[in-house]
């Protein structure tokens, strides 16, 4: 659970909005968190649909003026979360920094206690869900070693 003080949770099958939520309003509260297995959070709704709206989303302006589109698991998860903080103000960036995502579990929480959220569990979902792995490889993020 605690890792020093900061708290790791396990991103498997946690539905992303609500768990974004809830990350966010802990970093408020000055916890630090680590997420890790962000690459098997899911995000409820129609395959199809999602996968669309995301290929859709990377049309908007274009790389030389931005906005950046992330296609790494982790990025994707970290910016929902930035999403949820005032990260324009200096209360919000602190809180930002305290968060750290993670692909896969690091060698360095292998043997530590990891939390889970079950208000955010995907099993509550009667639908179907997609998970952002499967969302960012549909459009352009190829796994490499180290990443």
């Amino acid at each position: 659970m605690e890792r020093g003080d900061k708290t790791v949770i396990d991103g498997s099958g946690l539905i992303l909005g609500r768990m974004a939520s809830i990350v966010a309003k802990r970093l408020l509260q000055g916890e630090a968190i680590d997420i890790v297995n962000s690459e098997a959070i899911v995000m409820s709704g129609r395959k199809n649909r999602i996968i669309e709206d995301a290929k859709e989303f990377l049309n908007v302006k274009g790389p030389r003026w931005g906005p950046i589109h992330y296609r790494k698991p982790s990025m994707m998860v970290k910016k929902t979360i930035r999403g949820m903080l005032p990260y324009k103000s200096s209360h919000g960036r602190e809180a930002y920094k305290r968060l750290k995502v993670h692909l896969g579990v690091p060698l360095e929480f292998v043997n530590v206690t990891k939390e889970t959220i079950d208000e955010a569990k995907a099993e509550r979902l009667g639908g179907g869900y997609v998970t952002i792995r499967e969302i960012a490889e549909s459009i352009g993020w190829k796994r490499r070693v180290g990443t």
